[in-house]
C-alpha cells in the first residue's frame, strides 16, 4: 500500500472529505453508502489532530 507524507497526504484526506461529501449529494440510487462509510471510516483513522478534524467537519459540515 501506497504511504503519503506531507502535501500528497494533506491531498488525499482533502480528496476523501470532499468525496464523501459528493457521495452524500448523490439522490438515491446513485448514492453508495457502503463506499460513503469506508471513505468517512479511512479519513476517520487517517485524521491526527484537532486541526485537521475542523478541517473535515468545514469540509463535510457534520461533526465527528
Amino acid at each position: 500500500m501506497a504511504e503519503f507524507t506531507g502535501r500528497n497526504l494533506h491531498l488525499v484526506k482533502k480528496a476523501l472529505a470532499i468525496a464523501v461529501l459528493a457521495i452524500e449529494r448523490q439522490p438515491g440510487p446513485f448514492q453508495s453508502a457502503s463506499d460513503q462509510s469506508d471513505m468517512k471510516t479511512l479519513l476517520d483513522d487517517m485524521i491526527e489532530n484537532d486541526t485537521e478534524r475542523v478541517a473535515r467537519i468545514a469540509v463535510t459540515g457534520e461533526p465527528d
